[in-house]
């Protein structure tokens, strides 16, 4: 079975290579790569897999699960310029893709138990464009 919990936080950013011009920069990164940096209200959905518990009848409590977004997610990121203020965005371009992997990060060792596992985070930057990180991937950051 499977639980979701969203959350919302505002944070800015500014996608860019320190190395490349300008020209460069916005090749890549296009409008995110203006040097003042822009914002997004970003929307967090975390998935958590387990079975119902046989007393609670729930996978997980959702309450705590509130609690840990509040406490490694919105706390650090919400109305904070990501590359000043919330590491490791000062070393890593914070992309959706990279602002993504850095939640689940946070969030798996918090989540995951004998019972329970971190499944997914979905991180929506706007409306139209999010990422997904999924457990059983194995991607090469996590390693």
């Amino acid at each position: 079975m499977f639980i979701t919990r969203k959350a919302e936080f505002s944070a800015s950013h500014l996608c860019r290579i320190p190395e490349l011009s300008e020209a460069e920069n916005r090749r890549f990164f296009g409008d995110g790569a203006n040097p003042n940096g822009h914002g997004h209200n970003y929307i967090v959905e975390v998935t958590v897999e387990g079975e119902p518990d046989e007393v609670t009848g729930m996978v997980m409590d959702l309450k705590t699960l509130k609690d840990i977004l509040e406490e490694e997610v919105v706390g650090p990121m919400d109305h904070r310029f990501l590359n000043r203020e919330v590491p490791p965005f000062d070393r890593v371009i914070p992309t959706t893709e990279n602002v993504a992997q850095e939640i689940w990060r946070r969030l798996e060792p918090r989540v995951s138990s004998a019972s329970t596992k971190l499944a997914k985070v979905r991180l929506f930057e706007t409306d139209d464009l999010y990422v997904d990180v999924v457990r059983g991937a194995d991607p090469a950051w996590l390693r």
